[in-house]
């Protein structure tokens, strides 16, 4: 097999073209292509006159390969393909006890997976309830302002990235993170993640996803129980004996000697129980800001140029960071193209912000967040859990500026950067439900962060020409980005001073997204079959 590495194809490329042009590289006949498979395919906007795809194909040909590799030893973008070995699960190892996985988003998930394939049987514990009875709680809040601090855009089978755009940042593709995307694929994601430089999934898609995932692995042995709190671990001498769990208002228990720890970082009351149970807790740096939307259309035209609505595009996304002169960091997170702007809060009188998008991406707005870094010295404290602290006190801050009720408050960018309340809205209409109030940024955030935001956005509309509208909307506050805690563990991915219990995912402090959590809930389950 040949990779072909920085292929310039056309927009409107279809397989004959692309046979052509592959052809042509390699310097051979048309007829010797037999096969050409996209190993990568990303949008090149770099000259809005000349937008194009840049692939990365590998490509079977009938002869020597050697022969046809031979003059071209010089270009550095052909080479013969290196092929990622296929995941190999862990040989089936009847563990003494059967394997607890506490929390269902990707890490849990993964982690079950993977245990189930290799005989474990595992039993996964999930707080909130499964993906189709939380879709009816969360749109039941978003409509009416009800929350159930139990089951909610946070908590739930799928965890957080289920009410997002789904997106799946892989960078350099191992064996793991291939058996990942393959699983989703399988369970019904679009067969084009395994190839796109920017896949995603959509909220609406990731919902089928996610049953089929658990249907699999109670196929394979395995046990998922929702509307089930882990409210203590139990260990014994520096070794997991089991958990004790809340479910349907009993208290249950498990005895088991390995614990996958895969809760979301928003479960803080299960890290207040942690911090008393003996778990080592470290701080960690995170971010807070805003939401900032803009017409789509507007971000084609500024991304694409004449190109915007080509029906190979799709909507187009953006990511932009700044490092400020006061050292601190300013960039967008989690943009979603065609989205909306929803209110994710899991606690009450608190509100924090996400964003989300169905796979079509087809809203009429584009909208991101806007994060400052936050440091451990923001946080006033040198306690463990300081970073939750801090995290309530603005989203109880943003819940009273938008007047009660989950109501957000909301500010024109114009507004915003001249100090100024809003009084009416420009031709950008907010998205967010149950509802917005006008309130000012300055009312919920920190001076350090909203100086650093109006420093930014006017580094980011010279960079990205058209993105400081005076019409955009910024929506508050974004306060859940990532964890704001650590759970400690070692090589051996086991928590410091505990055997068997082994942190893992993003709210563990491991992680950045949907792919990295599965990832880490494999090794997770690795190091659980090879103890």
């Amino acid at each position: 097999m040949i990779k072909i590495k920085d292929l310039r194809v056309e927009l409107s490329y279809d397989l004959k073209m692309l046979k052509d042009i592959v052809a042509k590289r390699l310097q051979i006949e048309y007829g010797r292509i037999e096969n050409i498979s996209i190993e990568k395919r990303a949008v090149n906007t770099k000259d809005k006159q000349d937008v194009h795809f840049n692939m990365t194909v590998v490509v079977s040909v009938s002869g020597d390969e050697k022969e046809v590799l031979s003059p071209l030893k010089k270009d550095k973008h052909i080479s013969k393909e290196e092929v990622v070995s296929d995941y190999i699960v862990p040989k089936e190892k009847k563990l003494k006890e059967r394997p607890v996985v506490v929390g269902c988003g990707p890490a849990g998930m993964f982690a079950a997976l993977i245990l189930a394939e290799a005989g474990a049987r595992p039993i996964l514990l999930e707080r909130g309830l499964d993906v189709d009875s939380r879709r009816q709680k969360v749109l039941k809040f978003w409509h009416t302002g009800i929350l159930d601090s139990q089951t909610n855009v946070q908590f739930g089978e799928g965890g957080a990235g289920a009410f997002s755009d789904g997106k799946l940042k892989t960078g350099k593709k191992d064996s793991r993170k291939i058996k990942v995307l393959s699983e989703l694929v399988e369970a019904g994601a679009p067969p084009e993640i395994m190839y796109l430089a920017k896949p995603h999934i959509g909220t609406d898609l990731l919902h089928q996803t996610v049953k089929e995932i658990r249907e699999k692995i109670k196929s394979l042995g395995g046990e998922v129980q929702f509307n089930s709190t882990v409210t203590e671990l139990l260990h014994q001498d520096g070794q997991m004996k089991g958990v004790r769990y809340e479910k349907n208002g009993e208290t249950c228990e498990l005895t088991t000697n390995s614990v996958v720890l895969a809760i979301g970082h928003s479960a803080r009351d299960t890290y207040e129980s942690l911090l008393t149970n003996g778990v080592y807790i470290e701080q960690k740096p995170f971010a807070v800001g805003v939401r900032i939307e803009h017409p789509q259309e507007r971000i084609d035209r500024i991304q694409y140029g004449c190109f915007a609505g080509h029906p190979a595009l799709g909507a187009a996304d953006y990511r932009m960071v700044v490092h400020l002169p006061n050292g601190r960091g300013v960039y967008t997170f989690c943009m979603c193209p065609g989205g909306s702007v929803v209110a994710a809060t899991s606690e009450e009188n608190g509100l924090t912000t996400n964003g989300m998008s169905e796979y079509a991406r087809d809203g009429r707005n584009a909208n991101t967040a806007l994060l400052v870094t936050i440091e451990k010295k923001d946080f006033g404290s040198d306690h463990p859990l300081a970073g939750i602290a801090f995290q309530r006190r603005l989203e109880a801050a943003a819940y009273a500026a938008g007047g009660g009720g989950y109501k957000a408050p909301v500010q024109r960018l114009d507004d915003f950067l001249q100090k100024r309340n809003s009084s009416a809205f420009g031709d950008v209409l907010p998205t967010y439900l149950p509802g917005t109030e006008f309130a000012e940024v300055d009312d919920y955030l920190p001076d350090y962060v909203t100086d650093s935001l109006r420093q930014a956005i006017e580094d980011m509309g010279l960079w990205m020409p058209g993105f400081a509208y005076p019409d955009a909307i910024l929506t508050g506050a974004e306060t859940r980005s990532s964890s704001p805690v650590r759970i400690t563990r070692g090589d051996s991915f086991e928590a410091i001073g505990i055997k068997g219990l082994y942190p893992c995912g993003e709210g563990a402090g491991y992680s950045g997204g949907i792919i990295s959590a599965a990832v880490d809930g494999v090794l997770c389950a690795e190091r659980i079959l090879e103890s």
